[in-house]
């Protein structure tokens, strides 16, 4: 017995053991705010955009898991049909369908809508998941900036399109997720499109300050309708986000930087919490234009604040996204 005690108290034995007790711990509380409410969502429709992997596809699996009906809007549609066979091998909820939606190509965004609204008369929840992170300076089919166009204009553009089934819906909501990344964002009001110069990293914190007074400006045309609209940050979440980020894909992030931040990384269950919370939190009803972090109400960048910056956001977004062409009468023709 004193040998068996004397091996457990080996150093050898007691620090891997601490080191991985602690490990262990620290993984559990970096995981975050949980939603553990228990709610029904049978007979309400969701619509989750970028939705087969990471963050947006628990977003589904759990909307799933309450009885809702749930449309995962991707890209791409072979991924999209997996994810969603998975899911609805998990749930055993049938109402989880798959649907084509590009957000770098406005065109694709207006197909999508139309069909959506062909097999849906109602919206309770739509939540703007969708993103691209840090890639290299690249266009969408448009003529946008990939990051801007992907993460704010094809949602900007996807979300005003559903408004008029959104209010028949009331009460429901939007769920926009950004990201902390906004607190270090500016709108360049003069090269708005990066065209004049271009830096992944602020180009991305652009796109994400875009998505939060995006939804500060949505909140207050909004107001009376019965449709609130909320932005959230998940958290630092182990996906494949940074697939585009050049610096991810070194040997020295995989192989070595990667396993030394691993315990600090939410899992993408932990990171879809805020979004659920956003979606679905019955206390959240009438609540409107505001941040979230770890399930609770965050304050934003001051850049966030400044209405300046969200009217001029708008109004450019309506130009580039075609919202603001004037309709022809052709009855006064």
């Amino acid at each position: 017995m004193c040998i068996f005690i004397d091996c457990l108290l080996s150093p050898i034995i007691i620090w891997p053991a601490i080191i991985g007790a602690a490990i262990y711990f620290l993984k559990g509380y970096m995981q975050g705010g949980q939603f553990t409410k228990q709610t029904d969502e049978t007979g309400k429709v969701f619509i989750v955009t970028g939705s087969n992997t990471g963050i947006g596809k628990e977003t589904v699996l759990e909307i799933a898991k309450r009885g809702g009906t749930v449309y995962m809007a991707c890209r791409d549609l072979s991924r999209c049909d997996k994810a969603r066979d998975e899911i609805i091998r998990e749930t055993n909820n049938q109402n989880v369908f798959s649907r084509q939606l590009d957000l770098s190509s406005l065109d694709s965004v207006r197909k999508f809508v139309a069909g959506f609204k062909k097999e849906q008369q109602k919206l309770d929840v739509l939540i703007n998941n969708a993103g691209v992170m840090r890639c290299p300076k690249m266009l969408t089919k448009d003529g946008f900036e990939m990051q801007l166009g992907v993460n704010h204009m094809g949602h900007f553009l996807l979300t005003n399109l559903l408004l008029d089934v959104l209010k028949k819906s009331a009460p429901s909501r939007i769920v926009v997720v950004s990201s902390l990344a906004h607190t270090r964002g500016s709108i360049n009001v003069h090269d708005l499109n990066s065209e004049k110069s271009y830096d992944e990293g602020s180009a991305y914190s652009q796109s994400k300050l875009a998505n939060v007074l995006f939804t500060r400006e949505l909140a207050k045309r909004l107001a009376g309708t019965g449709v609130t609209v909320n932005s959230l940050h998940p958290g630092v979440v182990d996906t494949e986000l940074g697939r585009n980020w050049a610096f991810f894909q070194t040997n020295f992030v995989q192989y070595f930087l990667k396993p030394m931040v691993w315990p600090l990384l939410k899992t993408p269950k932990s990171g879809a919490q805020t979004s659920i919370y956003a979606a679905l939190d019955p206390e959240l009803k009438e609540v409107t234009g505001l941040y979230f972090s770890d399930c609770k109400p965050k304050e934003v960048a001051p850049a966030a604040k400044d209405e300046k910056f969200g009217k001029f956001l708008w109004e450019e977004s309506e130009k580039w996204t075609g919202l603001a062409t004037p309709k022809v009468d052709k009855t006064s023709e």
